[in-house]
């Protein structure tokens, strides 16, 4: 992920949230990046409150949270922040590629279409909570103050499902249709797990349910309020 970082034509700053584990373990010229801030907990909390508690050093307008293990394709800040200064949205997302162990990728197409979407839209293509997610989590470059809105949900596998609905449910965006993110398979990813799957389905229909009751809430709320303009 840091050597992806390297490559990017734009500036930019990380934040690296250890997870209870050793400082120590980080290579040289990570460590000792200026543009690189580690937040070392002093004891494993899991992935939502890691991710969570690494947003509060976040200083930079727009944050876009990934996983050690995997990495960004070249252009992938500068594209996406190219289409949020010009219009103003809340979040540019894109496609994902699977990385594979021989080195050849194979695109992954989210259900939502790409485009413009309005606040709550992404959450609509995702039909069942067994279904496939409706856009790649990691392939999000948001507004940091909308991810503070919308963070990780307390789930121990699947948080970023949490964030992604909110954050799209929040504000509206723009999925491009080229790949930003480069997933990389290998034996010992979380999802790869053996006990990944036995609470996969609540952490999906925990995060569908989320993103349904504040769609719901927002509608709503927009209803009373141009009830009461027209009043």
């Amino acid at each position: 992920m840091y050597t992806s970082l390297t490559r990017q034509s734009v500036p930019w700053e990380a934040v690296i949230a250890l997870d209870g584990a050793d400082p120590s373990c980080l290579p040289a010229p990570i460590a000792d990046d200026p543009r690189v801030r580690i937040l070392a907990l002093p004891r494993p909390v899991g992935a939502a409150c890691a991710r969570n508690l690494a947003l509060n050093e976040v200083g930079t307008i727009y944050v876009n949270w990934a996983d050690d293990d995997d990495l960004f394709t070249e252009d992938a800040m500068a594209l996406r922040l190219r289409v949020l200064e010009s219009t103003g949205l809340g979040w540019c997302a894109g496609y994902s590629e699977d990385l594979h162990p021989d080195g050849t990728t194979s695109l992954w197409r989210c259900p939502t279409p790409p485009g413009r979407h309005a606040a709550g839209d992404v959450w609509t293509y995702w039909k069942t909570p067994s279904d496939t997610i409706p856009i790649g989590p990691t392939t999000i470059l948001a507004r940091t103050d909308l991810v503070r809105a919308a963070p990780m949900g307390g789930l121990v596998q699947g948080e970023d499902y949490m964030a992604a609905i909110g954050v799209t449910c929040l504000a509206p965006g723009v999925l491009l249709p080229v790949p930003v993110y480069r997933y990389r398979k290998h034996p010992g990813q979380m999802t790869a797990q053996d006990a990944h799957d036995v609470l996969e389905p609540a952490a999906r229909r925990q995060a569908w349910n989320y993103g349904r009751s504040l769609r719901a809430a927002l509608s709503a709320r927009a209803t009373n309020e141009m009830v009461g303009v027209v009043r």
